[in-house]
């Protein structure tokens, strides 16, 4: 390096190159590490949300998602119990209508870094960080990497005023620095198909199945990613067991269209898995180091909120670190000041995508056996078929284009109580239900439970006889929404 960082990132993932462009724009000498600089190769983190394409915006990087064969999101299509509902973006707060975008993960993130290297303030070097290093007092002055020469693996140190820990969801520094660890909550499990239309072109889809969710989103011009939820052990994989279980469990819930390139995918194509876990955010303390992306900060990728956060929070930490806030970082007590606003800043937006993934997945992942958990999950569903405010609502909080918590707050218990009233005190006058066809799914426009319900004598008369167990069930069921959000609302207070 010809001049001493006033920056060192450890990661190049998502975030690193991301802050480390926005850092090197405002006059900041950056280094910026990374262990491989290859193309990754990931299943996860190829569907950016509205909310991140208008971060990428603010960071002047909004270039990066063109190029790459990626296709452009216009919403998603929810799939359940032989019914489909197709749920638009909304528009923004000015007024405009912001496509998400879906892509290969390894192209965007090369164009990152493309865009990180080519900035004048950017020094990318290749090597593996062992350590951070301590001065007396306990401040982190710098790293320990191993570094190739010529072939020949060095130990070489670098020293910055301040390090960010960007390196992933499989941080070697997070248990040092961080008060809580990752939970495993499940795993995907993920293919391409190829060739293959889905139900509603330039969507993102989710397909409730019986056991499990399902998306599916097109990556590329012929290539559809299909993500497989998994609780607990996973079927083996090197010797066929998931192909199996694929083909026997999971083909005959996808719809009709999809199932030759859903068949075609998983037995042609490289089946891979990758861990989903919850890490709720805490707050960075410990001078001279800041943990960001992922290593500090997890949610449930089921709603692919993860990328909206992690540029966002790259967009505050630049404002909040800038040289006319921060003119020298060696001042540790005035950055852990801007952190800790930093902390309570990011939470309008973080917080409300970090809730609604758990709260989401908790619904959308629901096991036979609960069934206050399944009738949550049916009146998820259902509340989306009545359209407006109902549909623009969380959609609008999916994309990441409605910062605030309390309005997920007031969408959840819609639902909650939406499903308490017809799910459970007036289930008597709701019509039976056909069993659904394998692999059929009828798209269903806008509509109340209302409309369809069976009004007669003999039905109110049993919606009154069975009133006081039904009022029973309701709380019941109100009170697992609760044990869903509330504990998640707290993780986000603390």
């Amino acid at each position: 390096m010809t001049q001493t960082p006033e920056v060192i990132i450890v990661g190049a993932g998502v975030m690193g190159p991301a802050l480390a462009y926005a850092l090197a724009n405002d006059g900041r000498k950056v280094l910026l590490i990374e262990k491989n600089w290859e193309e990754p190769d990931r299943i996860v983190g190829e569907l950016l949300q509205p909310g991140g394409v208008e971060a990428l915006q603010e960071l002047g990087l909004v270039d990066c998602i063109e190029g790459i064969d990626g296709i452009p999101v216009d919403g998603y299509g929810v799939l359940y119990q032989g019914e489909a509902v197709q749920i638009p973006y909304p528009k923004n707060s000015k007024g405009q209508t912001i496509k998400g975008k879906a892509f290969h993960h390894g192209r965007f993130v090369m164009k990152l870094r493309e865009a990180a290297k080519s900035c004048p303030n950017v020094t990318a070097i290749e090597a593996t960080v062992n350590s951070l290093i301590k001065d007396k007092t306990g401040r982190v002055t710098g790293v320990s990497c191993t570094q190739k020469y010529d072939n020949e693996e060095r130990v070489v140190e670098y020293f910055a005023p301040l390090t960010f820990v960007a390196d992933g969801i499989f941080s070697k520094f997070r248990k040092e620095y961080l008060p809580v660890q990752p939970k495993l909550r499940s795993h995907f499990v993920g293919f391409v198909m190829k060739n293959t239309t889905l139900p509603y072109p330039r969507h993102g889809h989710v397909i409730l199945a019986k056991d499990t969710p399902i998306l599916m989103y097109q990556i590329g011009a012929n290539e559809v990613r299909v993500l497989i939820d998994f609780r607990g052990k996973l079927p083996n994989i090197p010797n066929g067991e998931m192909k199996q279980y694929l083909l026997e469990h999971i083909l005959p819930e996808v719809p009709k269209e999809v199932q030759s390139g859903f068949k075609d995918g998983v037995e042609n194509d490289r089946i891979r898995s990758m861990t989903n876990s919850f890490l709720p955010p805490t707050r960075n303390i410990h001078r001279g180091v800041i943990l960001i992306g992922d290593a500090m900060n997890m949610r449930h990728p089921l709603t692919g909120g993860g990328m909206t956060v992690t540029f966002w929070d790259a967009v505050h930490v630049a404002n909040l670190l800038s040289k006319d806030t921060v003119p020298d970082l060696n001042d540790t007590a005035l950055v852990i000041q801007q952190m800790k606003k930093h902390h309570w800043n990011r939470k309008s937006r973080a917080s409300m995508i970090n809730i609604l993934a758990m709260a989401l997945y908790s619904l959308f992942s629901a096991p036979e056996n609960s069934d206050n958990l399944r009738i949550l999950q049916l009146s998820c569903f259902k509340y989306f078929q009545l359209g407006g405010i109902a549909v623009s609502g969380p959609i609008g909080l999916l994309a990441g284009l409605i910062p605030n918590p309390l309005v997920l707050m007031f969408h959840f218990y819609a639902v909650a109580f939406y499903g308490i009233l017809y799910q459970v005190l007036l289930a008597p006058m709701l019509p039976a239900s056909a069993a659904p066809t394998s692999g059929q799914f009828k798209h269903v426009t806008s509509g109340s439970c209302c409309s369809r319900m069976n009004i007669t004598p003999g039905t109110v008369a049993l919606t009154v006889a069975y009133l006081p167990l039904n009022t029973i069930k309701a709380v019941s069921v109100l009170y697992t929404a609760c044990v869903v959000f509330l504990p998640l609302v707290w993780s986000e207070l603390c």
